[in-house]
């Protein structure tokens, strides 16, 4: 399933997990991410081996400048997690392609719904179609909050 998917100017985004600077992805997760911060580098890297994987790289030099994973079955479901964007590359639009690119590689699964958690990108991910639970009161959680 890896795969180059369309990009925007001067990057690609790719499915490829071989391609992935599991150091660098670590290091912005766990000491940058609100919501990651202190995650260890075994659960990473077994995030990351559970999941399916978006990288997306500079086309001059290859380096990683985003990140993005899913957690499905490729049947009903999908969680999109651990979106980040290096500093240095954030206001390019990287943000909302790879959102895009993340719903367009699920599209022909036919899922049923694709949900993620946001504290503060709520305008990113509106712009490729992501909404408000329509009834929240009907989902629930187990565990921290």
């Amino acid at each position: 399933m890896n795969s180059e998917l369309p990009s925007p100017g001067g990057h690609e985004i790719s499915t490829d997990p071989g391609r992935l600077d599991r150091t660098l992805i670590h290091r912005w997760l766990s000491e940058d991410a609100y919501w990651a911060l202190g995650r260890s580098r075994e659960k990473q890297d077994a995030a990351i081996d559970g999941s399916l994987n978006y990288g997306v790289y500079d086309r001059v030099s290859g380096t990683q400048v985003a990140y993005a994973r899913v957690v499905t079955d490729l049947a009903t479901f999908a969680w999109l997690c651990d979106v980040y964007v290096d500093p240095d590359a954030r206001g390019k639009g990287l943000g909302t392609a790879l959102a895009g690119a993340v719903r367009d590689h699920l599209a022909p699964y036919g899922l049923r719904r694709i949900l993620l958690a946001t504290g503060d990108a709520h305008g990113v991910y509106a712009k490729v179609g992501f909404e408000p639970l329509a009834a929240p009161d009907k989902w629930m959680v187990l565990g921290r909050q």
